[in-house]
């Protein structure tokens, strides 16, 4: 290759766009050598050349960064194999499986945190998204400036920039949420116990399951003696190891645009008519949306829900970037995925991290079938 990098990048370039034509061409001449051999027509051949030509591309990279890579990624998980030692992988069965699912503690203690995050996190997002989107189908002034603000952190997504601007904002001293939860409760105090309740209840919360990571519940008892929160507490969002999946909580649920949108779409494909027949018959606002509103919903809070689990038992980005540098706290926010990448690329042992991921896969499949066998009790396709 020429020394200079500009060069380089455009015979990179010419190289690829070469291999795409190449690649795409052999690719259709078989298929077209396929059809002949089955005897169909030569309008059909060339169909299916053109077919295959077009589509090739699409092929040719999922075969090469997807079935290779997992190919690759299966066969190291049965391995020894780390990237800073110059042996080949060595074979060992189902070593790492073993030691994953039966003695690594902090495996554990990640899927007990995304549990947490997938068990509360997750309802509080879909909450969150339905009652947006049940407001903003609400014809009113300016909807479409709202639509498009509560969709914007989607649009934004869990970058760098993003979550570090997070960072800032949760701090506990000069954070800007802080800051307007004490102003708010010495001016309402009713908001502040409230907010002082708030703190109470989650921290037993977390503590009690950072116990069940530890075995120990001694800082759950210490909570409880501590009793109720002072009046100046505030939620230490990035300092305290019993706020951290909090916080990763409170970006899920700012981030629910994308569910807001499918839930939007579902109570706009309601008739019309069924809400007015059941004001006709005296029905309050509530008993029109739980009665009618609520179980057409159904299939759409399904979608929503296969697709945050698998979302929410994949976080990592959050986790990555609010507690990566705080080692002293980031035990008690770290998830499956999280510990995937601390095994893979911190510690270089790519065949315990491939382990991991398969392990990951099964979990997600597993849910996903679940989820799928029940839907016929509980969700209603009757009027679709």
């Amino acid at each position: 290759m020429p020394e200079n990098p500009y060069l380089n990048v455009l015979v990179t370039a010419a190289l690829t766009v070469v291999f795409i034509i190449v690649t795409s061409y052999l690719l259709g001449a078989l298929a077209r050598w396929v059809m002949k051999a089955r005897g169909a027509s030569l309008k059909v051949q060339e169909n299916t050349f053109a077919g295959y030509f077009f589509a090739a591309p699409w092929i040719v990279g999922f075969l090469i960064f997807v079935i290779v890579p997992l190919a690759f990624s299966l066969y190291w998980s049965f391995t020894d194999y780390r990237v800073t030692s110059r042996d080949p992988a060595n074979w060992i069965g189902l070593e790492n499986y073993t030691n994953l699912l039966f003695k690594d503690d902090s495996f554990r203690a990640s899927i007990v945190n995304t549990l947490y995050l997938t068990v509360i996190g997750l309802p509080l997002q879909m909450a969150a998204a339905l009652f947006l989107a049940v407001m903003l189908n609400q014809k009113m002034r300016g909807e479409r400036v709202f639509r498009m603000g509560f969709y914007l952190p989607v649009i934004l997504g869990f970058n760098t920039a993003v979550l570090l601007c997070w960072r800032l904002m949760l701090n506990t001293g000069t954070g800007i949420i802080n800051q307007l939860i004490r102003s708010v409760s010495l001016s309402f105090p009713p908001f502040g116990y409230l907010t002082r309740g708030l703190i109470f209840i989650q921290e037993i919360t977390t503590a009690f399951f950072l116990g069940i990571n530890s075995g120990k519940f001694s800082l759950m008892t210490k909570v409880i003696e501590a009793g109720f929160p002072a009046a100046n507490r505030v939620p230490l969002w990035v300092q305290s190891p019993l706020w951290t999946k909090m916080s990763v909580i409170l970006l899920m649920v700012w981030g629910c645009g994308a569910m807001m949108l499918i839930f939007l779409a579902g109570l706009n494909n309601i008739p019309k008519e069924l809400h007015e027949a059941a004001e006709v018959d005296g029905a309050t606002v509530w008993q029109r949306f739980w009665r009618i509103s609520f179980p057409l919903l159904t299939p759409y809070i399904f979608y929503n829900l296969v697709v945050g689990l698998i979302s929410s038992l994949q976080i990592f980005e959050p986790i990555f970037v609010l507690y990566r540098d705080n080692q002293p706290i980031v035990s008690s926010a770290i998830s499956m995925v999280y510990y995937l990448w601390q095994k893979s690329f911190s510690h270089f042992e790519i065949g315990y991290g491939s382990a991991i991921s398969w392990v990951i896969l099964v979990i997600i499949l597993i849910v996903t079938v679940v989820q799928f066998k029940l839907q016929d009790r509980w969700v209603t396709y009757d009027i679709y």
